[in-house]
């Protein structure tokens, strides 16, 4: 999956001399926590979050004694150093920037222009999305060892019952020269698939029914 097709667009947007004042009122309109901060070319200068702006934002307790400084530009406290994104990058590349930098959102840039926005929330929707987790269905890990095909020899098993498949995750098992499959399958009783499995000889981790055979 691509970053065009979850980035929000239009973006919206400040430029380095709108007051933080601005800024504020922006975020309470529009409900968003993330302004990108951009010159007369559309070109992102900086960044600005709602906690940048609660930060520089007068106390409760003396907000009429320094109302001076909601007026000062937002440039004097956006961040200049802003990891970008391109719309062909790969969600899965992105998310990994979203955890190394510890950022929440990432603007999208093309041909230098700002072109769309993406948030952590975007992302959890995205993965949402991929592992199927929206749609009924059941959820079932198998330990298979490291080998080329188990994927497609597991995946027939479960085609056999006529059963769809929404997604399919994989990751490493703790023991040496296994992984887990994780596939999530359009069906409410899972009990013949999980069957046909471990008589397969595969090793079923989730759902552990009683009563299914071993």
């Amino acid at each position: 999956m691509l970053v065009e097709q979850i980035m929000k667009t239009p973006v919206i947007t400040l430029q380095p001399t709108n007051t933080i004042a601005e800024a504020i009122q922006l975020v309470r309109q529009r409900r968003i926590r993330h302004i990108p901060i951009v010159d007369g070319d559309d070109h992102v200068v900086g960044i600005v979050t709602d906690r940048d702006i609660r930060d520089a934002s007068p106390s409760i307790f003396h907000f009429h004694e320094h109302l001076e400084d909601l007026q000062k530009p937002i440039s004097t406290i956006m961040k200049t150093e802003v990891i970008v994104g391109h719309p062909l990058d790969f969600v899965e590349e992105v998310a990994a920037l979203f955890y190394e930098h510890k950022i929440s959102c990432l603007p999208i840039v093309k041909d230098r222009k700002l072109v769309g926005i993406v948030t952590e929330t975007d992302l959890l929707y995205t993965l949402i999305q991929l592992t199927g987790a929206h749609q009924p269905g059941t959820q079932i890990e198998i330990k298979v060892l490291n080998e080329s095909g188990m994927l497609s020899k597991a995946a027939a098993i479960i085609a056999k019952r006529n059963t769809n498949i929404s997604s399919v995750l994989l990751y490493p098992a703790e023991e040496k020269n296994y992984q887990i499959l994780v596939f999530r399958v359009q069906t409410m009783n899972p009990i013949g698939i999980i069957n046909d499995l471990k008589n397969a000889g595969y090793t079923v981790l989730w759902p552990n029914l009683p009563g299914v055979s071993s």
